[in-house]
């Protein structure tokens, strides 16, 4: 029996929306930050500020960093992408971090 290679081509072409859409789409959600830290999400808020602050190839800085429970929320505006993501990566390498929620804004 000879299959048609055109069969394969339709699947291709009916799922290729549904793909891009899932690589386009952009999420309306807001993320609540929290406004107060105990003792220990002082501590963990404390100790990634230091690890940005003292980053010397990068301006992480005026980063903003709350805890709550293990989760890091980092706010406020960076320069470009890289430093966005370094942000989040030292975060991600503090001890004592659980989830980081990253939503740095990169300034145009």
């Amino acid at each position: 029996m000879k299959t048609s290679g055109s069969g394969s081509l339709a699947i291709v072409f009916s799922i290729l929306p549904f793909v891009c859409a899932c690589q386009t789409t952009k999420s309306d959600a807001t993320v609540k930050v929290p406004t107060i830290e105990n003792s220990q999400d002082e501590a963990l808020s404390r100790s990634v500020r230091e690890k940005l602050t003292n980053t010397s190839k990068l301006n992480l800085g005026t980063v903003n960093v709350v805890s709550s429970n293990g989760t890091v929320y980092l706010t406020g505006t960076v320069t470009s992408l890289d430093e966005r993501q370094q942000a989040a990566k030292i975060a991600w390498n503090t001890p004592g971090v659980q989830t980081v929620v990253n939503t740095l804004q990169v300034k145009k």
